[in-house]
């Protein structure tokens, strides 16, 4: 699937969507903190959420979009508030045409969902999670959470690797990737 790159304004900025697929029901879904709507749907990037939304399609129209400062969107010199990229949502739904949709939120793109939800309950029609937490430091309610200078120490990391596989350890908690893994994956 090779999805036609559009661009939505959201403020002063522009996001990057793709949609593919028709159906009665629109499904947005909303990424975590990496994402590329230029080849996230493509099967060289990955097999399963190609496959994934290849089968999403058959049935729905799927709404794709890579968020402020990531992938096909521009870039941004702060990090906006989840207000502000939760706002995204609605312009890409907008521009699309979309009066209610679906929200499917993958890891950070989940809270930027409910928070999408809460602010406008007629714009939606269910609410899916996955890979995503209330926390992302360890609290009392998710002790198995990383320290906030764990995730100070991750953010580092994915600074100093960022690009070379190397990062997936940082989120990886069972266990270190090895170079043997890197060379599997041929990274």
């Amino acid at each position: 699937m090779a999805p036609k790159v559009q661009y939505a304004r959201s403020g002063d900025v522009h996001i990057a969507y793709a949609v593919v697929g028709e159906g009665p029901i629109d499904v947005v879904f909303v990424p975590g903190f990496v994402s590329n709507v230029g080849n996230s749907l493509t099967a060289e990037f990955s097999p399963i959420f190609a496959a994934w939304f290849e089968l999403l399609s058959r049935f729905a129209r799927v709404i794709v979009f890579d968020k402020r400062g990531t992938g096909l969107s521009d870039r941004s010199v702060d990090v906006a508030g989840l207000d502000v990229r939760m706002d995204d949502v609605r312009a890409v739904m907008d521009a699309v045409g979309s009066e209610r949709a679906a929200l499917i939120g993958d890891s950070e793109g989940g809270p930027m969902s409910i928070l999408f939800a809460a602010t406008f309950p007629e714009r939606t029609q269910s609410l899916t999670l996955f890979g995503s937490f209330a926390s992302f430091v360890q609290a009392e309610d998710q002790p198995w959470m990383p320290m906030l200078d764990e995730r100070a120490a991750q953010r580092g990391l994915v600074e100093e690797y960022w690009g070379s596989g190397r990062v997936m350890a940082t989120f990886y908690p069972e266990g270190e990737v090895t170079d043997a893994d890197l060379e599997s994956i041929g990274a």
